[in-house]
């Protein structure tokens, strides 16, 4: 970690503390031979505090977190009181001009960390950011959606029995903690191995931006920033609206055959076995089967597109839950 009251390093610039720079991370060249950059906002206060990460867009059509990224800055939550505040809305620029997952190179950058040098334009980009920023900060937000037209419930996603990061997704305050283990080769786990704590944000589905998602990224944010003693005094902190269910466990309710598929149950919603959750139908008036919760859960994730197939993933539910 770096010592916060000297210069900060990184891609090769220097900031100095009191100064906000706008860097850019090079990732590469079109075919045109123009230059594709990665926006870095940082903003550092004359304070000593704690360097602070937001990071979204690892997959480019996961909008949602792009989004509460360029509420804090455009809000000036991202002005710290103390400390270091470094920002990076769109991760995968390639895919969030696509509107697709993966860079052009067909892999998803949440794969292939901590990278290599030389390897794939993926490889390289998690590469950059491993050894240029990540070794520079404290502690990260980073911000997922639900793909495939699945839309999840606002939560934070931590490894089970990490008591400071179970600590910190108090502190956030979303709906549902859930408990997840490490994805190799993801960002997370990359973290992990370097001892830096780290939140995964998700809430919402791909290539679509809902404000209750946002609203609950963006409180969970300041709520952090308070914590740590960096948030300016005139931003309001609010308490979160319900009790934070943390899950331990959950499944997927899959179709049993494939057709029109309409939800019953709103996203949030604790439900019982037997619980009608949706159905399914034919596009001609002859078939029609109900989707039934076979235990009871609270919905945190539902299934938006209107044509599925069997074996499609319809809900996930938490089925043991903890304080």
């Amino acid at each position: 970690m770096s010592s916060y009251n000297s210069i900060l390093h990184i891609l090769g610039e220097d900031i100095a503390p009191g100064e906000s720079r706008e860097i850019n991370f090079h990732v590469a060249k079109l075919h045109t031979r123009t230059r594709v950059e990665v926006p870095v906002i940082i903003n550092r206060s004359k304070k000593k505090g704690p360097v602070v990460l937001f990071t979204a867009g690892i997959h480019g059509d996961e909008v949602n977190g792009v989004e509460i990224i360029r509420q804090l800055i455009s809000k000036g939550i991202n002005r710290p009181k103390k400390g270091t505040i470094i920002c990076i809305p769109v991760l995968n620029i390639f895919g969030f001009l696509n509107k697709t997952r993966e860079l052009p190179d067909g892999r998803d950058l949440n794969r292939v960390f901590p990278g290599t040098k030389t390897g794939s334009l993926a490889s390289q980009v998690a590469f950059k950011l491993m050894n240029e920023i990540i070794p520079q900060v404290n502690f990260i937000i980073d911000h997922h959606t639900g793909g495939a037209g699945r839309f999840n419930a606002p939560q934070i996603r931590i490894i089970k029995g990490v008591v400071k990061l179970k600590k910190w997704a108090k502190t956030y305050g979303a709906p549902y903690v859930i408990y997840s283990k490490k994805i190799p080769k993801s960002l997370r786990s990359a973290c992990h191995k370097l001892n830096i704590p780290i939140l995964l944000f998700e809430g919402g589905k791909s290539n679509h931006i809902d404000r209750l998602v946002t609203n609950s990224g963006v409180n969970g944010a300041k709520r952090i920033l308070e914590n740590l003693g960096m948030l300016a005094s005139k931003f309001k902190v609010s308490k979160p609206k319900k009790n934070i269910v943390f899950i331990e466990e959950s499944k997927w309710i899959r179709a049993k055959s494939s057709g029109l598929f309409r939800p019953s149950i709103k996203l949030n919603s604790k439900v019982q076995k037997e619980t009608i959750l949706g159905y399914i139908t034919d596009a001609y008036g002859k078939f029609n089967q109900s989707v039934k919760a076979d235990c009871d859960g609270y919905i945190i994730n539902v299934n938006e597109d209107p044509i599925v197939y069997k074996g499609d993933a319809l809900f996930r539910y938490s089925t043991k839950t903890s304080l």
